[in-house]
């Protein structure tokens, strides 16, 4: 079967607004997602991060530059701010080439995991 473009979803929180925890908790969650489905550098097309209002002391794609993902196209952008939503949140959404017979394994961690208890592993 062939590949096909897919959307892998995850999100993940840090106990406060600090750079080594943004960066940290950040690189977590994508080690997950990108264990859990498989992946290399080469099938991701990009990778988009959100993050809440209360988290200013670092980009979440600083992480995956870290940890290499040099080639892969990545953005940071705010979360909508909805009263009552989580806080400390970041999210990501992959853009990766997979089988299209394979399932896709969304990553939800820490507090996050009530964000979508249907989908955490």
């Amino acid at each position: 079967m062939s590949d096909r473009v897919r959307a892998i979803r995850g999100a993940t929180t840090v106990p406060r607004d600090d750079a080594d925890e943004v960066l940290s908790a950040t690189a977590e969650l994508l080690d997950d997602a990108i264990a859990a489905n498989g992946l290399t550098p080469d099938d991701m097309v990009s990778i988009i991060f959100t993050a809440t209002n209360d988290i200013s002391s670092q980009f979440p794609a600083v992480a995956a530059r870290n940890m290499g993902l040099a080639t892969v196209p990545l953005i940071c952008a705010r979360e909508i701010p909805v009263d009552g939503s989580l806080p400390l949140c970041i999210r990501l959404m992959i853009h990766a080439y997979m089988p299209a017979d394979r399932a896709v394994s969304h990553s939800y961690l820490r507090e996050a995991v009530r964000l979508r208890d249907d989908l955490a592993r």
